[in-house]
């Protein structure tokens, strides 16, 4: 593992070399997790297109990437595929996100501990008390917020929060 650095708030910061899969969530995490309907009852979501580069720029670094959440959703796969994401898992729900997860680390052939995972809800506890690296939103729930060693963004869901987190790591090369 690469030297220990650690940012102003003293939560420690990977570097890429420390990282072989970074995982997120979608609602709440790269969207303001609100539920956007048109009236013939369409489903609309609003993504930064900054967190989308940023997984590309990790992706350019040599780490793997991919998206993993509850929902199950026709934007999602859009989303995933316009991204060029290596992996995608949807409908990971009641800690299926920590078993989706472990799921790629078998077939990637590494451990929870060379993972991050940016989450922001309940559902997204297991997995992030698990991985190597976690990190959440400025407005993830209390419970997320109080899981030890995350990383808090000072960006909230929606608003390029993945790609603080990203920044910060890109930054250690």
């Amino acid at each position: 593992m690469a030297e220990q650095i650690t940012n102003e708030h003293n939560y420690l910061v990977p570097a890429p070399s420390d990282i072989k899969l970074f995982l997120t969530d979608v609602d709440g995490t790269l969207t303001d997790g609100g539920m956007y309907y048109g009236s013939d009852g369409t489903e609309f979501k609003k993504f930064n297109t900054r967190d989308g580069m940023g997984l590309q720029m990790l992706q350019r670094a040599g780490v793997k990437v991919g998206v993993v959440t509850s929902e199950n959703t026709p934007i999602n796969v859009n989303r995933a595929r316009k991204l060029g994401v290596d992996f995608l898992k949807q409908s990971a729900r009641d800690g299926g996100k920590l078993a989706a997860t472990q799921e790629i680390c078998d077939e990637m052939g590494i451990n929870l501990k060379e993972v991050a995972y940016v989450g922001d809800d309940v559902n997204c506890y297991d997995l992030l008390a698990a991985v190597g690296w976690a990190a959440c939103p400025a407005d993830a729930c209390e419970k997320v917020r109080g899981i030890p060693r995350i990383h808090i963004l000072q960006r909230r869901g929606g608003d390029a929060c993945v790609r603080e987190w990203i920044d910060l790591i890109l930054a250690r090369q």
